[in-house]
């Protein structure tokens, strides 16, 4: 049943980590009844759903973060059950997360210092590819999953746009392009050698994997990671001079307050401004 419930992910449009993630908490919760129980679930029970939940606080004292997460796959294997006849009935519910007091500080936590240092640094030793999607990464947004999907024809270099075909939501939008990015892209043109549709290619196969893309991260900084570059692009848009709607759709935001976060002081400038207090 459960590889037709992955099926039914991405049958709903689920992104693949979204897809890997539901399948993730779908088995713990099997593991979870099998051990409380005795016996696989053939469909879910509200009383079932409450006292796992209670599991995941209590026993295993998850961050509600987590917990939300797990109930958010619950919800969506409930929804599944009923599109396969097994049962009719909602027994999961968005009510049933744990509410989160929403962050203040903005989510930056890297300076354009210290991006421009870590930059210099991937140019230096690991070459003109890393150092792009580095770039790419830092000055125009993109998720690490967008820029590994990038093909050839993604990047218009007369236009100093891209196209990210499948954004999470399998979005499409255009992002536009500085002159870093140009510039790195071109360099990296250059010495590309493949003929792989994909932009970012490896000696192994047609196109790099996340796996390697985090191995040099790690090699280079205990603090950067793709992801901090996401926020750190929006940041610095925003202190740019862009709007919240120019960031939020050039970052691909679905909520515009996820956006909003950014135009926040950051965490250190809180913690020097409570010491005023």
């Amino acid at each position: 049943m459960l590889n037709e419930y992955e099926r039914f992910l991405t049958d709903s449009g689920k992104s693949d980590n979204t897809v890997t993630a539901y399948m993730l908490h779908i088995q713990g919760f099997i593991e979870w009844y099998k051990d409380s129980y005795g016996d696989m679930p053939t469909r879910l029970y509200r009383a079932n759903t409450l006292d796992y939940i209670a599991y995941l606080r209590n026993i295993k004292k998850l961050t509600a973060k987590t917990i939300n997460a797990k109930i958010s796959a619950l919800l969506s294997y409930n929804k599944y059950l009923i599109a396969k006849g097994v049962q009719e009935d909602i027994v999961v519910y968005k009510s049933d997360n744990i509410k989160i007091q929403q962050q203040y500080a903005s989510l930056s936590i890297v300076t354009k210092q210290e991006v421009e240092q870590f930059r210099q640094t991937i140019l230096i030793n690991q070459g003109k590819r890393d150092y792009a999607i580095v770039t790419l990464l830092a000055y125009a947004g993109l998720r690490i999953s967008e820029v590994l999907d990038l093909t050839t024809s993604n990047i218009g270099f007369v236009e100093r746009e891209l196209i990210v075909s499948y954004g999470k939501g399998h979005k499409q939008r255009v992002v536009y392009l500085n002159d870093k990015i140009i510039n790195a892209l071109k360099e990296y043109m250059q010495e590309r050698n493949s003929t792989s549709a994909y932009l970012f290619v490896s000696r192994e196969s047609d196109r790099i994997n996340r796996t390697r893309i985090n191995q040099i991260f790690n090699k280079y900084s205990d603090k950067i990671t793709p992801h901090t570059l996401r926020h750190f692009y929006c940041s610095n848009a925003l202190e740019s001079g862009y709007s919240v709607h120019e960031v939020a759709n050039q970052a691909g935001h679905s909520n515009i307050h996820t956006t909003l976060l950014y135009t926040n002081p950051n965490k250190e400038q809180m913690k020097a401004k409570a010491n005023l207090l």
